[in-house]
């Protein structure tokens, strides 16, 4: 018989490096169901709640505070204790007093203490362009989520100032833009992958190769001890124009 759709369980030894799991004390892992954020670059909310913040010791304690609304996702309350969580994800738990956002770190994702006022608001990379009927543009993010942008005249390239790998801060919880970064030299950006992963400065070059793709392209950041870091632009995320919207994990 083949085979009917995809597995729902997941072994810990293929885990995420990153997951905060012990190899082999146990078989099995929790899977994350399908959703704005790849297996290999996000924790179900189960993780979250009890290997990393402690607030639960098994299965069935995660799922009552799921089932209760305590837990809130980008402003939503998320009821799926396997909801994959993942970068620039904002998670509030109000009963607390806490908020975090996933920011990546050199092991991978990891949750980063925010004040109150900033968890207003989420970073959205794009990631690409559609051209919809009549004109207007749909923005592709990298979570999953797509944002409408209706334009008077098509004709005038001038009203389209978005471009892809630019970064837009979206208002939670209701997803408006608020403000808009360009992918230039001078910005600010985290490096989001490879050995790199987790430093942040200032874009301080950008090569640019024929016949090569976009994304394969070097980027050069400078941290503020004036350290250089090089990475290819698929793992270069802006933050903000000159300075960071957001606050950083202490740079080691």
């Amino acid at each position: 018989m083949g085979k009917k759709g995809e597995k729902k369980h997941l072994k810990r030894k293929p885990a995420p490096k990153f997951w905060p799991i012990h190899r082999k004390e146990f078989i099995w892992t929790v899977k994350p169901e399908p959703g704005p954020h790849p297996i290999f670059n996000c924790m179900p909310l189960t993780l979250v709640i009890r290997d990393v913040l402690g607030l639960a010791k098994t299965q069935r304690e995660v799922n009552a505070i799921i089932s209760e609304e305590k837990i809130m996702v980008d402003g939503k309350v998320q009821r799926d204790s396997l909801f994959p969580a993942g970068l620039m994800d904002v998670i509030s738990i109000p009963d607390v007093g806490r908020t975090y956002r996933v920011v990546p770190s050199e092991k991978g994702l990891t949750l980063h203490p925010i004040e109150k006022e900033e968890a207003g608001f989420k970073l959205c990379r794009i990631e690409s362009k559609t051209v919809m009927r009549g004109g207007h543009i749909q923005l592709n993010l990298h979570d999953g989520r797509n944002v409408l942008i209706r334009v008077n005249d098509p004709k005038k390239p001038e009203e389209d100032v978005y471009r892809s790998m630019d970064t837009l801060k979206m208002s939670l919880p209701d997803q408006e833009i608020i403000g808009h970064t360009k992918l230039a030299e001078g910005a600010s950006a985290m490096i989001i992958g490879g050995k790199n992963a987790g430093r942040y400065g200032k874009i301080v070059a950008m090569e640019e190769r024929t016949a090569q793709k976009r994304g394969k392209q070097l980027v050069t950041i400078e941290d503020t001890h004036g350290k250089r870091f090089q990475t290819i632009l698929d793992f270069v995320f802006v933050i903000g124009e000159t300075e960071p919207w957001i606050s950083l994990p202490e740079a080691t």
